[in-house]
């Protein structure tokens, strides 16, 4: 039987993961990237010294059961990461409270929130572990409803817990304790779901929310060498197995014969005209649906077309990569902080921020004598392209006032940050357009809403799929780690080979069957 090939198009966390498990399974597998090095939004860039994380800094999911620990085991890897604690001090206007692995300081921040938690953990448990099945939320086919039915059956009754939050959203879960009209409570709530969920309370779905709040009890790690070494790892396992990983390869389309994805043709740097067309039996697509929708053109299927047409636009980001002294930063000080200027206005636009600063312990990600930072807001991203097509001064002072905003409210809780700074680098949703290829700059997935909205990686032809965080359940390298976990197990299921797929203690077998179709 010829070796399927496998082209993964974007080397996000979801893309190398799945390439990982894929080479590993036997599969040619070729992943090609635009820049010239991997992990997207959860990459690392050098830069006068400095080793900046581009988008996400923290990193959870590596606890047993967790996906970030699964597919390490399933493909032998040792992540190089290590324990943060507290995961971040959120700062409100009036107070401060720690994440911490125990919850200590929340309960005595918020002492009428001990059962809310209790019950929060509980959902949380479950979570992880449906999580750890790879569950194929929303189903899109028998296999899935089957092994959907099969997970509900091995969880059964603690699964009946979900029930009562499955279509509530989580104002009206925290409301059930008495806690929606506590406004401290309510807003640092909101804080961790705008990052988590990318969304607030009254909105975030309660299921989803209970996870997206577990990160700290959890775990939160720092990756050595910054964020983007998990992808640098991952890349390394991959030509392991035998797969390739070119940089500097822009996918500009993909080949469509009869309904099916033939291939993709790539050129070689940003701008050259000349295409090359590389062959593909099967095609994962770490991109956004908009971004696919691009790239098959008049072959895009009706409904990712109307899909990409009615959904609206997610968020963006802007953020401050920083170079400051050491000497600036108190000693003992966090190296994360989320910072929240009000408790009336919404969240995002600067009165929102999350800061990582490089460990002291970590000499490679800064000169010595100084730490890298990541200061990162919420921002809608069509006010900055309207500022850009008005005219490059007005786009450059509205960088220029973010990035002031955002200084002084550093300022206020680090006194003496701002007369550190000896480098700073502001970025748009503009510039993550550029260097990430994500439309209009959108980071972070779509808003977890609602699990009936939830979408899954099938795309309307039969060999090619979705990854990444805009598949279920999205935000986070853990998410996406899920997400990958689950295609995978489609890709399996629908070319005609053998796999081992499983974790230690929990090997399952799928064996060989008939292609199945969209």
């Amino acid at each position: 039987m010829a070796v399927h090939h496998i082209v993964i198009v974007g080397s996000g966390i979801g893309g190398l993961s799945a390439a990982a498990l894929l080479a590993q399974s036997g599969y040619k597998v070729t992943v090609l990237e635009a820049q010239t090095y991997p992990g997207g939004c959860a990459s690392t860039f050098t830069h006068k010294g400095y080793r900046f994380d581009a988008g996400a800094t923290v990193a959870g999911g590596f606890q047993p059961n967790g996906p970030h620990h699964l597919i390490g085991e399933q493909l032998g890897i040792e992540w190089p990461i290590r324990l943060h604690d507290p995961a971040w001090v959120v700062h409100l206007p009036d107070t401060e409270v720690a994440l911490t692995r125990d919850n200590a300081d929340v309960l005595q921040r918020f002492p009428k929130s001990e059962k809310f938690w209790e019950h929060q953990s509980k959902i949380a448990d479950l979570g992880w572990a449906l999580a750890s099945r790879s569950l194929p939320w929303p189903p899109t086919h028998l296999a899935e409803l089957l092994q959907l039915a099969r997970t509900g059956l091995a969880y059964f009754p603690n699964d009946l817990l979900l029930l009562p939050l499955a279509f509530r959203t989580a104002y009206q879960w925290v409301n059930q304790y008495g806690l929606a009209q506590d406004t401290r409570f309510l807003r640092f709530i909101d804080a961790q779901l705008l990052i988590s969920a990318q969304t607030t309370s009254h909105r975030a779905n309660a299921i989803y929310s209970a996870t997206a709040l577990d990160l700290a009890r959890q775990g939160v790690y720092h990756v050595v060498g910054g964020i983007g070494a998990l992808a640098e790892t991952l890349v390394n396992k991959i030509r392991a197995f035998g797969g390739e990983v070119i940089y500097r390869r822009r996918v500009m389309r993909l080949g469509v014969e009869n309904g099916r994805v033939t291939g993709v043709y790539f050129t070689e740097g940003r701008r050259a005209q000349d295409e090359t067309f590389l062959p593909a039996d099967f095609v994962l697509a770490n991109l956004t649906p908009a971004s696919l929708d691009e790239l098959l053109g008049d072959y895009s299927p009706a409904k990712l077309r109307r899909e990409v047409q009615s959904r609206q636009p997610g968020w963006g980001a802007f953020a401050l990569h920083l170079g400051i002294r050491a000497d600036a930063l108190s000693q003992g000080l966090p190296d994360h902080h989320q910072l929240i200027t009000s408790y009336d206005e919404p969240l995002g636009e600067g009165r929102s921020l999350f800061m990582s600063m490089s460990p002291k312990w970590d000499s490679t990600r800064a000169p010595a004598g100084y730490r890298a930072v990541t200061v990162t807001t919420h921002t809608q991203v069509q006010p900055w392209w309207d500022a850009l097509a008005e005219g490059e001064d007005g786009y450059q002072a509205r960088k220029q006032a973010y990035a002031e905003m955002m200084l002084t409210a550093i300022e206020k809780v680090i006194p003496g940050f701002r007369a550190g700074v000896s480098l700073m680098l502001p970025g748009s949703p503009v510039t993550y357009q550029f260097y990430t290829d994500r439309h209009l700059g959108m980071v972070g997935g779509f808003p977890q809403q609602s699990l009936l909205n939830a979408r899954g990686p099938r795309t309307g032809l039969p060999n090619l799929r979705l990854v990444g965080d805009s598949i279920f359940p999205g935000q986070s390298t853990a998410g996406v780690t899920a997400g990958a976990m689950r295609v995978v197990r489609d890709v399996l299921r629908t070319l005609p080979k053998q796999a081992i797929f499983g974790s230690s203690g929990a090997h399952y077998k799928l064996q060989e069957q008939t292609p199945g179709t969209d």
